[in-house]
């Protein structure tokens, strides 16, 4: 059973001083949850050591996918399935940041990867701000915690330049490029996601500027602008590449943009390719010997209780649990039923007494540099907590 510690809650006052305004759910309970998490020095280290050895997999696997023409089996959209290329091909189109989804690690359950939110993940101002003003609050040791996510985004925002060279080499090679970070209107979340990003670069030393996503302007020739009409050399979106796919025009012009050298866009459309849960059936026929991974499918197990999931599905959505003969335990609805399907052997996650669940969020920077949780049921869906971690 996990370990858990009660917490005085910080105002919502506080909250929103520190740019956090999603921090109320739609039924009006606190999306943080007042309590705190012990993860002891020997968790950390191997939730650590899990991380590594799955990005190296997941570049593995990558390589593997592009050389067997796999990216139709995984669900990549026909008009995205050139920029997947291009950006795997070119190391310039750098993996800025991505979030693995862990079951156990605590408690001495092993550590399962459930997926990887490689493209648009959320969570990253939670785990880098909230947590610290949690244990600060509550008069607690705020650097006890598996939390490097700000110095970790600086080094990787420098690394857009000097690539495998030192990222303190920044300076000498930069010579001025800009990043525009854009999110969508009247989304608290992914704006405040977006403008920490936007800090962090600038912290690393870019111009950085903002803009929604609608006011954002593209030419085939010219690249990326800003409705200032200032050129951009980089372009962050927290948009998912499977919506991009869905656009009528946008598909086409970012490639030509990509093709004519000229903008880099952020996260790199190869992340749609880590970000598919199709991509877990083939991680999991490279490697069904790692103690990472679960047996995976795009059909249904024989004999075992499994999730079933759709390849592009959000928050928990679409969703269904199976008995070890199919029959239906749970089922969650959602708009993602159109996409592939994968078959996961189910994993039971760490609960608390109340019978709460919790699953581990890891950042992978370059390297694994933040830890997070979240509390809800046997799905995790939109309405799952935050919860702060300490290191015991």
């Amino acid at each position: 059973m996990v370990h858990i510690k009660p917490l005085q809650p910080v105002s919502r006052e506080l909250m929103e001083e520190i740019d956090f305004h999603w921090h109320t759910d739609p039924d009006g309970s606190g999306y943080v949850a007042n309590e705190l998490l012990d993860v002891t020095q020997d968790e950390a280290e191997a939730y650590y050591e899990a991380g590594v050895a799955l990005y190296e997999m997941f570049v593995k696997a990558g390589d593997h996918v592009i050389e067997n023409n796999l990216l139709f089996d995984i669900g990549i959209p026909f008009n995205l399935v050139e920029m997947v290329k291009k950006s795997w091909e070119n190391k310039v189109h750098w993996h800025l940041y991505g979030r693995f989804d862990l079951a156990g690690g605590i408690d001495g359950a092993p550590i399962k990867l459930l997926e990887f939110n490689a493209d648009t993940p959320t969570g990253l101002f939670e785990t880098a701000i909230i947590q610290w003003a949690m244990l600060k609050a509550n008069r607690l040791d705020e650097d006890a915690q598996y939390n490097n996510i700000y110095e970790g985004l600086k080094e990787n925002f420098r690394r857009l330049i000097t690539l495998d060279e030192d990222p303190e080499l920044f300076e000498k090679h930069y010579d001025g490029w800009k990043i525009l970070f854009s999110s969508a209107r009247e989304n608290a979340e992914e704006e405040g996601t977006v403008r920490f990003l936007q800090m962090c670069a600038q912290d690393a030393g870019f111009e950085t500027g903002f803009c929604y996503l609608d006011e954002v302007q593209f030419d085939d020739n010219e690249g990326i602008f800003a409705p200032d009409g200032t050129n951009y050399e980089y372009w962050f979106k927290l948009f998912p590449w499977e919506n991009i796919a869905l656009e009528d025009e946008l598909p086409l012009i970012l490639n030509s943009i990509m093709a004519n050298q000229k903008a880099i866009i952020l996260n790199p459309a190869y992340t749609l390719m880590f970000q598919s849960k199709g991509f877990m059936k083939v991680l999991y026929d490279l490697f069904p010997d790692s103690p990472y991974l679960l047996r995976t499918d795009f059909r249904p197990l024989d004999g075992v209780k499994q999730v079933e999931k759709r390849f592009f599905g959000r928050e928990g959505a679409n969703v269904t649990i199976l008995d070890a003969s199919g029959e239906t335990l749970a089922q969650t609805e959602g708009e993602y039923g159109n996409y592939g399907a994968i078959y996961q052997e189910f994993v039971e996650m760490p609960k608390n007494a109340q019978g709460d669940r919790y699953q581990a969020g890891l950042f992978y920077i370059y390297e694994p540099v933040g830890l997070g949780f979240r509390k809800g049921g046997e799905v995790m869906d939109n309405y799952a907590k935050f919860v702060t971690h300490r290191l015991v």
